[in-house]
């Protein structure tokens, strides 16, 4: 039997019954869902985007990109399956409706289309970073089935209409952030019950416009919200009295405003929330408002609690001691440890504030227990030539991660004051948290920090024990996405620019649920020229430093953004950034590199990591290969085209995996299925 000759005919036979039915599609009319669709496309045809493309009546609706699809009943379109898949007739069935429709990312510009008020059962619409001008139409109000609106990064101006409170029956995710708009934020319909306004609104972003006047009363009525982002406006008058109502918060950012008045106590909100708020006092900032004199006294008379944190400085030699210990092989009782050097440590000079000899705590650091951290046992994490990194287990199983610099790595003391006063106070959800800093009196330099479940991205990357939980494409385009937020809120989100200065997968601390966070940033504010530069080398030599950082002193934002491309790649393939057989004969290769040799060569299927494309039907269809062409982005030869950390999020944010897992949902984003689900 002649079976390729079989598979031919069959092939042949296919594509006749194909093309034999598409004069059918002529002769039937387009549903009004599939019309309006067109509809858009001619307004939006202008543009660039390539999903644009394939939005034609000749194509089936499953290869129509980036739109999901819904049988009306609420099925959605199975676009796997070969029968459904390939059906032309489904452009005529008035049953069938657009889900979500994501246009993030695909040089759009023009107005925003007003036809998209038609789609009754859309759910999803994402229209972010592009290039849209003009304003909202009013009639976006009218979509009663939206859960999630993204409009951010945009050139979108004037001011927000108040019909975008008419969505509130259904919005879960409103997003408007970095773009143009001006004037009040609008007021809720008088239709509308401001006790019960947006039930189901869960994330709202706003931030990075000119929006201006009070922030509403209203918006502490919507309970729900877990992420609420103001920042970078100028909003004036105080925060209002009824945002402690907000008992689900876990990201509030008020900063860069010209806010006034008493702080509430409000969830989700540290010192970075309200920082750029000079007229802002009260709790969590030092400064006092007018009348709380005593309560600053107060205040001074609890730190009596700073006995307890002096365990801190006994740490500070111990490490040392644990050092020479791990040295020589072996690991010793950090509690055994202290109780030797304990008594000839002088424990009476430590007082409030920075110096030698002396103790300073940050938000997060006032629960360090003497007894607990006096049994911990601990660890070396990692030694360079500029300090070292360790670990301790509290009572409870709490971890704090501590580094000890050396002395001579230091600036003087004025600039290291001033540069770790400055890091103490940063804030963000996506970054490790300063818990202290103790300066001992023979010179050394201990930073506390959080300690984080499951370690670093490079622990997770390589270190593939049989116990090893499996990184999935999901999980690491989570902790990449919370990486980069990270790092966007270091180079943007303040008013003074941090510059991280040492980011690499060692650097990225992963939390139970796979969420990314930075750790190790802004030392180059702590180091001087020599161990700065020692620094660089080390970077250099693992494949970190970008090429321009030969000609200079310090790193800045660019080569900060071309580290997390290189971080992006290993991310990608599972491998180091210098992959080297250690032959002498055979020098070391990078990523980037070894990347456009498989361009070159047409295997970029090679380059991922494996365990990220077990199962998956298309590297191009789950991200990955637009992922790739962001991170090589990132690590152009010239800084003058790498993109900014702000383009590399949102970016991230519209790469999302499909497939699904209880593990992904980044902060602050929704899958078209999570939507459905809800």
């Amino acid at each position: 039997m002649n079976r390729s000759g079989d598979g031919a005919c069959l092939a042949v036979c296919f594509a006749l019954m194909v093309f034999a039915s598409a004069p059918l599609l002529d002769a039937q009319e387009l549903s009004s869902e599939v019309s309006t669709l067109l509809q858009i496309k001619s307004v939006l045809g202008n543009s660039d985007g390539a999903a644009l493309a394939t939005w034609s009546k000749g194509n089936p609706l499953c290869d129509w990109r980036n739109i999901q699809w819904v049988f009306v009943n609420g099925t959605f379109l199975d676009c796997s399956s070969s029968v459904l898949g390939k059906d032309l007739s489904l452009s005529s069935d008035p049953n069938v409706a657009a889900f979500s429709i994501w246009l993030a990312n695909e040089g759009l510009n023009g107005s925003i289309p007003t036809q998209f008020e038609q789609l009754v059962h859309l759910r999803v619409l994402n229209l972010s970073s592009n290039a849209l001008t003009g304003g909202i139409p009013l009639s976006l109000g009218t979509m009663a089935a939206l859960q999630s609106l993204s409009l951010s990064g945009n050139e979108l101006s004037g001011a927000i209409p108040a019909s975008v409170w008419e969505l509130c029956g259904h919005l879960q995710e409103l997003r408007l952030g970095h773009n143009l708009f001006s004037g009040v934020i609008p007021p809720l319909p008088s239709s509308s019950s401001s006790t019960n306004a947006c039930p189901s609104l869960q994330q709202l972003d706003l931030d990075d416009n000119m929006l201006s006047g009070s922030i509403p009363s209203f918006i502490g009525n919507f309970i729900n919200l877990t992420e609420l982002n103001l920042s970078n406006n100028n909003f004036s008058g105080t925060i209002p009295e009824s945002f402690p109502q907000l008992k689900n918060l876990k990201m509030l950012n008020l900063a860069n405003n010209n806010l006034s008045g008493e702080i509430p106590q409000l969830k989700g909100a540290g010192v970075a929330a309200y920082s750029g708020n000079p007229l802002l006092c009260g709790a969590p900032l030092s400064k006092a408002c007018e009348g709380e004199g005593g309560g600053l006294v107060e205040k001074r008379g609890m730190d009596k609690r700073l006995v307890a944190a002096l365990v801190i400085g006994v740490m500070a030699v111990s490490v040392v001691v644990l050092a020479i210990a791990v040295a020589i092989g072996h690991r010793h009782n950090w509690g055994r440890v202290i109780q030797r050097v304990k008594a000839s440590h002088d424990m009476t000079n430590v007082e409030d504030d920075i110096g030698d000899g002396k103790l300073i705590r940050f938000e997060g650091g006032e629960h360090l227990n003497v007894e607990e951290v006096l049994n911990a046992p601990g660890e070396v994490l990692g030694k360079t030539t500029y300090g070292t990194v360790y670990k301790a287990k509290l009572g409870g199983n709490a971890m704090i991660a501590l580094r000890l610099l050396r002395e001579d790595t230091v600036k003087e003391k004025e600039a290291f004051t001033a540069g770790i006063q400055q890091l103490g106070m940063i804030r963000y959800p996506n970054i490790v948290s300063l818990l202290a800093y103790y300066a001992g009196s023979k010179g050394e330099k201990l930073l506390v920090y959080n300690y984080l479940s499951r370690g670093s991205l490079a622990d997770l990357l390589y270190n593939r024990s049989a116990s090893r939980s499996p990184l999935s494409w999901a999980r690491r385009h989570k902790i990449a996405l919370g990486a980069a937020r990270g790092l966007a809120y270091l180079h943007h989100g303040m008013r003074m620019q941090i510059i991280h200065g040492n980011l690499k997968s060692k650097n990225v601390m992963v939390d139970e649920s796979f969420e990314g966070h930075l750790a190790d940033y802004g030392l180059p504010l702590l180091m001087n020229s020599a161990a700065q530069n020692e620094m660089m080398n080390a970077a250099a030599a693992q494949g970190y430093k970008a090429s321009e950082l030969v000609k200079m002193s310090r790193a800045n934002t660019t080569t900060d953004v071309y580290s997390f491309g290189i971080m992006l790649l290993e991310i990608l393939t599972g491998k180091k950034p210098r992959e080297s057989d250690d032959s002498p004969e055979k020098p070391a290769v990078d990523l980037p590199d070894m990347v456009k040799a498989a361009v070159i060569e047409e295997r970029i299927s090679d380059l991922f990591d494996l365990e990220i494309i077990a199962g998956m039907r298309s590297p191009v269809e789950e991200g990955l290969v637009q992922t790739l062409q962001l991170a090589m982005g990132c690590c152009a030869p010239s800084p003058l085209v790498r993109p900014n950390i702000k383009e590399v999020v949102r970016q991230l944010e519209e790469i999302r995996p499909k497939i699904p897992t209880p593990l992904y949902t980044p902060t602050g984003t929704k899958s078209p299925r999570d939507f459905a689900s809800s």
